[in-house]
């Protein structure tokens, strides 16, 4: 039943009003107070209750908003005379959703629906119910109900849409298909369409089926006037054609579709792969219905024969001739693209001319060269051009801009796009030294020449020749990839920090910086340049690989928790709302906007970088809480001990993940976040290093998936290993007859075979391996690059060997505590001091400290913890065998060894730290600086830095304005230095900060007295006390010392002497 006019769920809205006024300017305490009136007055009523319920959501006090909710839905069940309308419902509905109980929801519009079968508007709320729950079948069922009962088309095209989402993102069948196409058959022939986007779903339905004749039938028809514009409608039909094989057909649609747009690309790729009978613009097997353009040098054409190629490619000449005439503009650049794309057809063909091609660059140039976006149109046709016409090419672009007649604007961008050529192509990397310094001093001198072009305009507006500061970095860098002088890197920061100087908002600069102070161990700088990037929404999934890896093995923990929360909660939100998004598709009758979100949700849901943030988001919160055993305890009870994220390892095969991250705007050398040429030696390269990015990505996707699947394995791996050596100790001292978990051990034994395994090893092999390491019969290197996976794999291993139910292997405290500080010694005697040496691989001490020897420290807690007394009484005769105290004191004696092992270990770290630290920050500035000072004519870096200083010093604001006289005044190259050293500090202290943690006091040597023996000449008696009794050396640094017994009992035990047990 609706509510009746002037009533909101049954109340006079007069007295609501109030109430949702408050709530609105969030003023919820007075909201409560209104509504707890409102229940005074109306105390059965369900809408007054839920209220309530809202409000006191808002407030955050979410259990008992969920129990007056629960109320709310008893009330509805319990009393048929209650009013039950969409606006109670709705508002439970709310409720329960933000509390993560929508089955509650649906369970009261379903009870609502069941009392009133034909209530349109109840329906719909259910309907929206199942679209919340992704419950497709359910959606399709309530949606026919619903057709049956209005007859309206909107309800018919809801449940072809929920029998289309059942075939993309459920297990339906495509036989479902048919059901869909029957549904609208039958609609069409009673009442036929009304609607552009119902014709769009009907042929789309077709497509999936491969009717591409049905499909080109019904728009040929009286429904195709559905689609008013009559362009849109030529594309639709020359795609069927072109999917039906009518490739002739296909072509004369798409030559009208440029007559009417002559400067759509995409339509004469269409045009011209239609013409050559191209199948690679035809993917096959897809369900899409776009087609997809190739750029690639491979062209499915070559089954033509000479003369039809010939007749066909002359066909098109003439075309784009004839376009070229009637646009007559000087903005359109389709004409001349497509004379390019005609010419590099017949190279590939092996009819064409590479002197015409580059004729036509060079005329495209003459015309557009001074565009932004010209390097990237000309890419794919340069690809076709051997290095010698390259080479060419370059020099007869060069004579053109030399010889150019045009604006000095016009001039600039031209240079700029040769430059951009240039890198395109590889020009640069063969050059010697002294050319590519040259180009970085050319390049940086425009960029001061040109800035009284942009005088008047506005901070966030573009510059004109801002893009010569990126390409000069791109210089400097693969300068100092070859020369390994640092002064060339340092320069390439200070070109892009007088570009942010000038002008902050270019997030080129930004990048560039992110990553150049992430390779020299500025960290936190490298992330106060992501923070300005202002990421937002879905760009956190797009951009965040630029910063989160390097966060991940960090000592910046409290940033990078930061940055994984962001992350997360961004995501969570989404997919709490896209739902939402969803509905009101449906709603406003965009129905391939339905699909379109649905589909997205899932890509995000299988996102690597999604499940990669949960999982290490996890991690990172056991490493800060991993200082006491009770918090890490705690939060490993949160994530169910690790159980969920074994549900991702076993899932992460058959699941496949998406990679959405936007590679193609990372620097040239590292064209991955697990790639970084600057970390090995120089390569000489022929061409771009951007030509190799697509097998870079695929090896990178490969590694990701065995990273989460490895890591995921972690939490539940670190609560089993605290168990099984907890066990242990209680087995061995006797403190509990059932310690033994044979479970624990079965499973964690279980896990370290599957984390084996994911490192390429039998778990033997592995066990081997470890163990040879550990005892020095093989060097430490055999674990790389895998050494931070191989030293936690060792943790566990030893946790597991330590209740291994008899079986023995080669493993002990001993030889852990060895393996351990083996790594971190050789990490230090390799670690050189970060100023003078980019690239120290900081990341890896980190991680050793962060992850192996915190695992290990939290063991040792465990097993301490499990050594305290437990307050029980033994039973007479159980006071423990000789064997049993022996184990105990030998326990006892290797958890004492491994913490003194531990304790050293970390302590070494932190020395060489404070080495670091108490370094000269003068010092430090000046090493710097003097590697950017040179002299006169004499080779290496400083040139373009001589560039920058002298600008600084003769900069007018008459010619380049206030604002940017200013900005350039303000910069210097010593503060440059000074803040990148003082970044190194920072990260030096952080990391220096969690080793002190972890490094606590020796306590003098105590131990906790499980018994006392009595004992007199005849008989002797064992007596068990809940008391804690210690002893205490009175030498804290003589452990051999003689023991003063403390003991503290109600008990008499004159007469007797005391036997101690430990």
């Amino acid at each position: 039943m609706a509510s009746k006019f002037g009533m909101a769920g049954g109340i006079p809205e007069r007295r609501v009003r109030p109430v949702w006024d408050a709530i609105d300017s969030r003023q919820f305490k007075n909201a409560l107070k209104l509504s707890t009136t409102l229940l005074s007055k109306y105390p059965n009523s369900s809408y007054a209750l839920a209220l309530k319920a809202l409000i006191l959501e808002r407030m955050g006090k979410l259990e008992e908003a969920l129990s007056v909710c629960i109320n709310a839905k008893e009330l509805l069940y319990k009393n048929d005379l209650i009013l039950i309308d969409d606006l109670t419902l709705s508002t439970l509905q709310i409720v329960f959703q933000r509390l993560d109980h929508l089955d509650m929801a649906t369970s009261c519009y379903e009870y609502a629906c069941g009392k009133f079968p034909n209530n349109l508007e109840l329906m719909m709320g259910l309907f929206n119910c199942y679209v919340r729950e992704y419950s497709f079948v359910k959606q399709q069922q309530i949606a026919i109900k619903m057709y049956k009962i209005a007859g309206e088309e909107r309800f018919l095209l809801w449940a072809v849409c929920s029998i289309q989402l059942q075939v993309f993102c459920g297990n339906g069948g495509e036989k479902l298909l048919q059901l869909a196409e029957g549904l609208l058959k039958k609609h069409i022939a009673s009442h036929s369409l009304h609607e552009p986007e119902a014709l769009s779903v009907y042929i789309s339905l077709l497509e999936q089926q491969a009717k591409y004749g049905d499909a080109t039938e019904v728009l040929s028809g009286n429904l195709g006037s559905l689609i008013m514009i009559e362009v849109d409608k030529l594309r639709i039909q020359g795609r069927l054609l072109a999917r039906a094989g009518d490739y002739g057909g296909a072509a004369d649609i798409f030559q009208k579709v440029l007559t009417l747009c002559p400067d759509d690309w995409e339509c004469f790729l269409h045009y011209l792969g239609c013409l050559l009978e191209d199948d690679c613009i035809f993917p096959s097997g897809t369900n899409t219905p776009s087609i997809h353009v190739s750029t690639s040098i491979d062209c499915n054409h070559r089954h033509l024969s000479d003369d039809v190629f010939d007749s066909r490619i002359s066909r098109a000449s003439e075309f784009v001739e004839k376009l070229k005439a009637e646009a007559g503009s000087d903005s359109i650049r389709n004409p001349d693209l497509a004379n390019l794309e005609i010419e590099r057809r017949k190279i590939i063909f092996g009819k064409g001319s590479y002197d015409k091609l580059m004729e036509d660059i060079i005329l495209f140039f003459s015309r557009f060269g001074h565009l932004a976006c010209f390097s990237a149109d000309v890419a794919v046709f340069l690809q076709v051009l051997p290095g010698d016409k390259k080479n060419q090419l370059l020099e007869k672009l060069a004579k053109g801009i030399a010889s150019s007649a045009t604006s000095s604007k016009n001039v600039l961008g031209q240079h700029i796009t040769l430059f951009k050529i240039r890198e395109l192509i590889g020009d640069l990397f063969p050059l010697p030294e002294g050319d590519l310094v040259g180009f970085a001093v050319e390049m940086t001198e425009m960029y001061c020449q040109n800035l009284p072009l942009s005088k008047d305009s506005d901070v966030q507006e573009s510059m004109f020749g801002e893009e010569f500061l990126s390409m000069t970095c791109n210089v400097l860098v693969q300068l100092f990839w070859r020369t390994k002088h640092i002064g060339y890197l340092l320069e390439a920061i200070m070109v892009l920090e007088l570009g942010m100087t000038v002008r902050r908002y270019v997030w080129q600069y930004k990048i560039l910086l992110l990553h150049l102070y992430s390779y020299w161990n500025a960290l936190p700088l490298a992330y106060e340049r992501y923070k300005s990037l202002d990421v937002k929404n879905i760009l956190l999934e797009t951009v965040s690989h630029h910063i989160l890896p390097q966060m991940l093995t960090s000592p910046l923990l409290v940033d990078t928790s930061d940055l994984l929360k962001g992350y997360s909660r961004f995501m969570d939100e989404h997919f709490k709302e896209s739902a939402d998004l969803t509905f009101l598709a449906y709603r406003h009758r965009n129905y391939s906007k339905v699909i379109e979100f649905v589909q997205f949700k899932e890509r995000l849901q299988r996102s690597s970088q999604y499940l990669t943030a949960k999982i290490e988001g996890s991690i990172l919160n056991l490493k800060r809480n991993a200082n006491s055993i009770e918090e890490a305890v705690s939060v490993l009870e949160s994530l169910n001990f690790g159980s969920d994220f074994l549900d991702v390892s076993n899932e992460i095969q058959s699941k496949k993940l998406t990679f959405n991250e936007d590679l193609q705007l990372r620097p040239w050398w590292t064209p991955s976040y697990d790639k970084n040429y600057l970390s090995g030696p120089y390569e000489s390269m022929s061409n771009y290093p951007r030509e190799t990015l697509q097998n870079d990505v695929k090896e990178t996707e490969s590694k990701v998936t065995r990273t989460i699947e490895k890591r995921s394995l972690l939490p539940r791996m670190i609560h089993l290993s605290i168990q099984c050596a907890s066990s242990s100790v209680k087995v061995n001292s006797n403190s509990d007859i059932n310690g033994f978990d044979p479970k624990a051990s079965t499973e964690l034994k279980s896990l370290l075979e599957s984390y084996a395994k994911i490192l390429q090893l039998p778990f033997h092999d592995a066990v081997e391996l470890v163990t040879s390491v550990a005892s020095g019969q093989k060097p430490l290197e055999v674990f790389s690059p895998n050494l931070i996976d191989w030293m936690n794999f060792a943790v566990c291993l030893n946790a597991w060997n330590l209740n291994s139910n008899g079986i023995t292997i080669p493993m002990n405290w001993e030889l852990l505590c060895s393996l351990l500080q083996q790594s971190v010694s050789s990490k230090i005697k390799t670690a050189k001091p970060l100023v003078s040496f980019p690239g120290t691989d900081l990341s890896i001490l980190v991680q050793l400290v962060t992850e192996p020897l915190t695992w290990h420290g939290l063991i040792i807690q465990s097993c301490v913890r499990s050594a305290l007394p437990s307050g029980k009484k033994k039973k007479k005769g159980g006071g423990g065998g000789g064997t049993s105290d022996q184990s105990n004191t030998q326990l006892s004696s290797s958890i004492k060894n491994s913490i003194v092992s531990l304790n050293n270990t970390i302590d070494q770290v932190s020395k060489w730290l404070k080495e670091q630290i108490n370094k000269s920050v003068d010092g430090d500035i000046d090493i710097l600086l003097l590697s950017i000072s040179c002299v006169d004519g004499g080779p290496g870096p400083g040139k373009v830095v001589k560039i920058l200083e002298n600008l600084v010093s003769s900069v007018d604001d008459l010619e380049v304005g206030e604002r940017i006289c200013h900005a350039v005044k303000s910069w210097k190259a010593a503060d440059v230095a000074r803040k990148m050293v003082t970044a190194q500090g920072t990260a030096l202290t952080d990391f220096l900060n969690v080793c002190d943690s972890k490094i606590k006091p020796a306590p003098p040597p105590t131990a906790s007295v499980r018994s006392i023996t009595l004992k007199q000449r005849k008989p002797s008696f064992s007596f068990y006390f809940p008391e804690v009794f210690s002893i205490t050396s009175p030498n804290s640094h003589d452990p051999s010392s003689s023991f003063v017994v403390v003991v503290e009992s109600k008990q008499s035990i004159s007469g007797f002497r005391l036997c101690v047990i430990i």
